[in-house]
Formats: structure tokens, C-alpha cells, sequence
């Protein structure tokens, strides 16, 4: 006999407090500390990769379903590729001038 689901939707509340408490966080941060601007960015932005995998997985449920880690693997090596064409770019591009 199948157990009776919970209406209240806990997961998505947990979710959306968190990405609440994140945000307040980097408030914080950004206008009542008094650490170095570079201090600043990369708390501010470790929070933002935070938030945006949190919602990643609560609201857009990329976990969910018989693909789940498949999904997963694909975004990873996505990311890598997108870093690879930005970085190699900038690499080339800016050490080009050598070969002349």
C-alpha cells in the first residue's frame, strides 16, 4: 500500500529560505564588511555558484527523474567545455603577439 505524500512542500520552503539567507549574506558582505574588494568578489561569487546549484537542484529538479545523474554529468562537462573556449581564447588572443 503506497504511503499518503505531504502536501506542504518542505523541500522547495528549505530551498527558498536558503537561497533568502544567501542572498542577505552577500548584502552583508558587499556593504557592512570592511574586506579587500578582490575579499569581496570571490565570497559574493562563491555564494552566487552556491545559490544557483541549490536552485539547480530544488526548483528545477535537475536530480529528479532516470536521468538524473546523466543531467548532471552533461552540465559539468558542459561548464568545462564554455571555460575551455573562454580561457584558451584569452590565452591565445592575448599571447599572440609572441610569434610576430
Amino acid at each position: 500500500m503506497a504511503q499518503p505524500t505531504s502536501s506542504f512542500p518542505k523541500k522547495e520552503v528549505f530551498g527558498f529560505l536558503s537561497s533568502i539567507v544567501m542572498t542577505i549574506l552577500a548584502i552583508i558582505v558587499a556593504f557592512r564588511t570592511n574586506l579587500s574588494t578582490g575579499a569581496i568578489m570571490a565570497i559574493i561569487g562563491t555564494l552566487a555558484l552556491l545559490q544557483a546549484g541549490l536552485q539547480l537542484i530544488m526548483f528545477m529538479h535537475v536530480t529528479e527523474g532516470k536521468d538524473g545523474k546523466a543531467n548532471i554529468v552533461n552540465m559539468v562537462y558542459s561548464f568545462f567545455l564554455a571555460a575551455v573556449i573562454v580561457f584558451g581564447s584569452i590565452w591565445i588572443l592575448t599571447s599572440g603577439h609572441m610569434a610576430h
